[in-house]
């Protein structure tokens, strides 16, 4: 018998170097065959790439062959063999392409390419399992799924024929046969048809065109049974579905289900149209509030006095806070703002802008995310902003280094943010008063999560630190998932 090396370079376009990679890869087919339980074989590629050659085979001893003779040396044609024709064609593998054998026996094929240097498929490599079983059982349900098909077809003929399904669908129903003329169509089908201008449409008369489009009739329906598209047609937008009805393997006509979408779609451009105008109102009242805060920043650069530079500059940041939810959902398309991201922006903009040269203050963020809508959004930045400019500019007065570690949460019905600095506390700061020190953002704090959110605010400080808590009912919103609106995917910086 011929070997590898002389089967390829007699029938192939193989280079030595490619016919004796194949040689190499035939070494292990008769372990590929054990582990597999299959008929292992390599097919080379003909120079015409209408046939190939079968160059190395392997019988299983683990499972029945199929084959009693050797084929090493046959031809492989593609009206026999299309998997292993496409893979070595276009370098893909095929997996779970059903054939018969040369005994007549049915048999599943998978295909793997064997790539050589620089890619190019040289050989295809191919197990092939005794199916008969599996087909045999695949049978005995097509019998089954005929006997209830027809049951189906006879007590829908029943059905339309008593006028009673058309009473429960507000679809419109038209019935095909094989060749694709009309043989049903119900009341709302009739009527749809005279919206679009075709009236006179009877049994006998072939689909109309607007349902069925012949490319995709060809390329989607035909092969697989069932389609799916919306149809365009004047002002009407109509929602087809096409399923074929089979009688054993054979296609013996289908079903059209035509719906009216056209209400949905004018309220999905409404909502667009709505979704744009809000994200443009959010986008100019950021640049405006930007530009408040821009003239503040003037202003502040102007004074001599560093309490007047203060003041500005918290303006500033409250401003800033402000702004920062409204850019979120100009650019964020969404009702509900994921918080911990507005959290990580303030931080590192007040520490960015009011904290000293000299020191370096750390911002941690860590909880399992919260979602919030605008208002309650907008109300909560503020407060975190009061925290945060509090520990930058009074907690760490005497440090030049410090850590601001901010915890958000979302409960079951609560919201739970925590604010932890590593600075003096207040007995630091007691001299700065109520007017110009903590106490007055602490206040401005206290009332913001009272009266706009319903919550409360506990502060515990010694020498070692202060920790703020807040808690605060989530709002009863549901997501469009049905999920509760509060919980994130989460984070942890």
């Amino acid at each position: 018998m011929p070997t590898i090396q002389e089967l390829c370079q007699q029938h192939t376009y193989l280079t030595a170097q490619e016919a004796e990679r194949i040689e190499q890869l035939s070494r292990h087919l008769q372990l590929i065959a054990d582990v597999s339980q299959a008929d292992v074989f390599i097919d080379c590629p003909m120079p015409d790439k209408s046939s190939a050659l079968v160059v190395a085979q392997a019988h299983p001893t683990t499972a029945p062959s199929l084959y009693r003779t050797s084929v090493v040396g046959q031809f492989a044609h593609a009206a026999n063999e299309p998997a292993v024709m496409f893979s070595l064609a276009s370098g893909q593998a095929v997996v779970g392409s059903r054939g018969i054998s040369q005994e007549q026996v049915s048999m599943q094929q998978n295909v793997t390419p064997i790539k050589g240097h620089g890619g190019r498929t040289i050989g295809a490599l191919i197990m092939e399992q005794d199916i008969s079983e599996k087909v045999e059982q695949e049978r005995n349900v097509e019998r089954l799924m005929e006997t209830t098909e027809q049951l189906s077809e006879t007590l829908l003929a029943i059905a339309m024929s008593e006028g009673r399904v058309q009473s429960l669908m507000h679809e419109g129903i038209l019935l095909f046969d094989v060749s694709e003329r009309l043989t049903y169509a119900n009341s709302r089908a009739r009527e749809l048809l005279r919206e679009m201008g075709r009236p006179g449409i009877a049994p006998g008369d072939e689909i109309p065109s607007p349902f069925i489009d012949r490319t995709l009739w060809r390329t989607v329906f035909e092969p697989t049974g069932m389609l799916c598209r919306e149809v365009q047609f004047d002002k009407l937008t109509l929602e087809v579905k096409a399923v074929a009805i089979f009688r054993g393997s054979r296609k013996v006509g289908g079903l059209l289900l035509v719906r009216d979408i056209s209400a949905l779609k004018e309220k999905e451009k409404q909502l667009m149209v709505k979704s744009a105008v809000i994200k443009e109102i959010h986008h100019r009242v950021k640049n405006n509030l930007q530009t408040v805060a821009s003239l503040l920043r003037l202003q502040m650069r102007r004074t001599k006095h560093e309490e007047v530079a203060r003041v500005y500059r918290d303006s500033i940041n409250r401003i800033g806070s402000i702004a920062l939810i409204h850019e979120m959902l100009a650019y964020g398309g969404l009702d509900t703002i994921s918080f911990g991201d507005v959290v990580e922006r303030i931080a590192r903009t007040i520490i960015a802008s009011s904290a000293k040269p000299e020191q370096l203050i750390g911002f941690q963020l860590s909880g399992d995310g919260l979602r919030l809508p605008s208002d309650e959004a907008t109300t909560l930045a503020l407060v975190l902003n009061e925290m945060i400019q509090n520990c930058v500019q009074h907690a760490f007065v005497r440090q030049r280094t410090g850590e601001i570690y901010v915890s958000v949460r979302a409960r079951e019905h609560t919201g739970e943010v925590e604010v932890v600095d590593n600075g003096g506390g207040f007995t630091e700061n007691e001299g700065e008063g109520e007017e110009g020190g903590t106490h007055l953002g602490l206040k401005i704090a206290e009332t913001l999560i009272e009266e706009n959110l319903g919550g409360h605010i506990r502060v515990v400080s010694s020498e070692s630190g202060t920790t703020v808590r807040i808690s605060f009912p989530l709002p009863m919103l549901e997501t469009k998932e049905g999920d509760r609106l509060g919980a994130d995917d989460g984070y942890n910086r």
